[in-house]
């Protein structure tokens, strides 16, 4: 019995070291989506472990009336899909502000300014390549708290990260 316990616990550890990924200490880039997730984000990728990181994202919106950036941070679990490709999910929030001035007579329209808070979501796949580059698809829904963004909405984006 003893031997058979012994024989298990060797093979799981195999299995795990065998099916363990190697994700990046550091990814920098930008994360290409765009409708309410305000467009084009600077995106920063942080490893925890072997398998948790942290993603932090600023985007923002600049035109003739109207401001806005927001932060997103999120909290990542990441698997191995097949050799280079892992897929993974993450939960998270952040905050944001948006500035709008219809540029009219206040009888005409009115300026519009506010801060929000979101919680987010976050599911995707990524294929790290042999020199440090770093691909990635990823769905985002984030549920917003305050009159701009006060619903559900949702994100998808290209990720371009380089891997240090």
């Amino acid at each position: 019995m003893k031997k058979l316990i012994l024989l298990s616990t060797i093979l799981m550890g195999f299995a795990t070291v065998t099916n363990a990924q190697d994700i990046s200490k550091n990814a920098i880039g930008l994360r290409l989506g765009g409708g309410d997730g305000f467009g084009p984000e600077i995106s920063y990728q942080r490893a925890l472990s072997d398998n948790n990181r942290l993603e932090v994202d600023l985007g923002w919106r600049s035109g003739d009336n109207y401001d806005g950036f927001k932060v997103a941070g999120l909290y990542q679990w990441v698997w191995q899909l097949d050799g280079d490709f892992n897929w993974y999910a993450g939960a998270g929030g952040g905050l944001g502000s948006y500035d709008f001035d219809n540029g009219f007579d206040r009888d005409y329209g009115r300026d519009y300014n506010e801060t929000f808070v979101f919680i987010a979501g976050n599911v995707g796949v990524e294929y790290s390549f042999d020199f440090p580059l770093l691909l990635s698809l990823d769905f985002r829904p984030e549920l917003g708290f305050g009159d701009y963004n006060d619903d559900l909405d949702f994100d998808i984006a290209l990720g371009v990260r380089y891997q240090f």
